[in-house]
């Protein structure tokens, strides 16, 4: 059997394994509990490791400002998608999507399939690119959800200050963050993971052994398959996707780019899926708008949306990249990655636009009939 199926099988089999586990788990708290030790102590050691294993190299700073610049043309592109959709710009609905789609997670999609495929190296450069990411999803996201809701609700008493203060003081706390900072530091210093103490070396070789089981165990935990994801989602995903790869196309055409593994990586990072981050601010301002009073349907963001766009966006993002890695070096061409994106693209608008035909011809029909 071929190398890469053969992997990829046990991957699938262990995301079955969560799926089956399921019954186990029935409160949320149960399987946010497991993605809390993936995301804290399994990701950050996975992560230290990969870092401390690769030569410093000042370009590894422009990998950041390359992933920030992805969010913010997603972030551009998003309320022209959602206007193509029929969407109004000012809906809690459209502000809610402007927030989740231009966001990613690739510690719970990306992270456990590029350390599996792609090696600790390509790891090392995927997290540096997920520092400009969490730039994008814990501050500016937060500053626009923020301008969103004094906009809606037509307050003006805000102490945007002391929030940001507060937000950066919790980006200083998160693990990951610490590890990086703690990595670079080290390296500058010229120390190497091989020169750290064996005591030290044992605890992160551990800690990071248990985190593809689990975030494979998580993902079969958090899948929804129950009907009620509609098609809008589904169509929005998959735009964002085609979007993505066209984008990392001319991203590898326009640098010349020629490693099979940093194609790869560059193709599968903007497949990660959303990030919980744009729904914990949306969470934030709802519970505000709650205790103001406001009605349910005045508020700024639509809660069950948000949700709802989560929980597809996590197998989806998933079923893609693994697709991608176990086809070996296939989409290394420039032409096959255009390809997928166009057949995405594809999966994204024709439904909808077929949607949008149909109801305006059944429109027309009725106003004949009243005729």
């Amino acid at each position: 059997m071929n190398e890469a199926i053969f992997k990829t099988l046990i991957l699938v089999l262990l995301i079955a394994l969560g799926f089956i586990l399921k019954a186990k788990f029935g409160s949320k708290d149960k399987i946010n509990g497991i993605k809390e030790i993936v995301l804290s102590v399994a990701l950050p050691s996975t992560i230290f490791i990969a870092l401390m294993k690769i030569n410093l190299d000042a370009s590894l700073l422009f990998i950041p400002v390359v992933a920030l610049l992805f969010n913010f043309i997603m972030f551009l592109i998003t309320p022209l998608a959602l206007s193509s959709f029929g969407m109004k710009k000012d809906s809690a609905s459209a502000r809610t999507l402007t927030l989740l789609i231009p966001s990613l997670a690739p510690g719970l999609s990306c992270f456990p399939f590029i350390v599996e495929f792609l090696g600790e190296e390509s790891l090392a450069m995927a997290a540096m690119g997920d520092i400009g990411n969490k730039f994008f999803c814990l501050i500016f996201l937060y500053v626009v959800a923020m301008n969103m809701s004094l906009k809606n609700s037509g307050s003006e008493k805000q102490n945007v200050k002391e929030k940001i203060t507060s937000l950066l003081t919790s980006l200083a706390k998160e693990p990951i963050n610490i590890v990086l900072v703690a990595g670079l530091v080290l390296l500058a210093f010229g120390v190497s993971y091989s020169t750290l103490p064996e005591i030290v070396r044992g605890v992160f070789d551990k800690t990071s052994a248990i985190m593809t089981p689990l975030v494979l165990i998580f993902i079969g935990l958090a899948v929804n398959l129950k009907e009620g994801k509609k098609k809008l989602v589904f169509s929005l995903l998959s735009l964002r996707a085609g979007i993505s790869l066209i984008l990392s196309a001319l991203f590898i055409f326009s640098t010349g780019m020629s490693s099979a593994n940093h194609i790869l990586l560059t193709i599968i990072f903007p497949l990660s899926c959303i990030s919980f981050w744009p729904f914990a601010h949306i969470s934030l301002f709802l519970n505000k708008e709650e205790s103001m009073g406001i009605a349910k349907e005045k508020r700024t963001f639509n809660s069950e949306l948000a949700i709802m766009v989560l929980a597809i966006s996590l197998p989806f993002s998933t079923t893609l990249v693994l697709t991608i890695l176990t086809a070996g070096t296939y989409f290394v061409d420039i032409w096959k990655i255009v390809g997928l994106g166009v057949v995405l693209l594809a999966l994204g608008t024709v439904p909808m636009l077929v949607s949008k035909l149909q109801f305006k011809r059944h429109k027309t029909s009725m106003s004949e009939n009243h005729a």
